[in-house]
C-alpha cells in the first residue's frame, strides 16, 4: 500500500473519531473538551477572563460554532456526532485546498 493511500486512511479515521471530542466530556459529565471552553467557561473554572481573550472574541465567528450547525444545539448525540464528522472533514478540505493554493501560488515558474 502506497504512503498516500496510509495517510488518507489515517485522515479518515481521525475524522469519523471526532465525535469522541463530544461523547467522552458528556459521559464523564465534565463540561466542555479540554481546551475549547468559551468565555463563560473561562470565567467559571480560571475565575476571570483573560484581557487578550476578551479584547479579541468578537474577532472571530466560526461558520460551524461547536463542530455543528446552528439549531442543532438541542438535537440528540448521534445528530451532533453526524455534525461533528462534517465538520472534521470540512476543515480537512480547507486545509488540502489553502495548501493547494499556496502550493500552486509558491511554486510558479518566472
Amino acid at each position: 500500500m502506497k504512503t498516500i493511500t496510509k495517510l488518507w486512511i489515517l485522515i479518515v479515521t481521525l475524522a469519523i473519531l471526532a465525535p469522541l471530542g463530544l461523547i467522552i466530556p458528556r459521559h464523564f459529565k465534565a463540561g466542555a473538551a479540554w481546551g475549547e471552553w468559551g468565555m463563560d467557561e473561562m470565567k467559571i473554572s480560571a475565575g476571570y477572563i483573560p484581557a487578550g481573550l476578551a479584547k479579541f472574541a468578537a474577532l472571530w465567528n466560526s461558520p460551524l460554532p461547536d463542530y455543528g450547525f446552528r439549531g442543532w444545539e438541542s438535537k440528540p448525540l448521534p445528530a451532533l456526532s453526524i455534525a461533528y464528522v462534517i465538520s472534521a472533514l470540512a476543515g480537512i478540505a480547507i486545509t488540502i485546498g489553502v495548501i493547494f493554493l499556496l502550493g500552486k501560488f509558491l511554486s510558479k515558474k518566472d
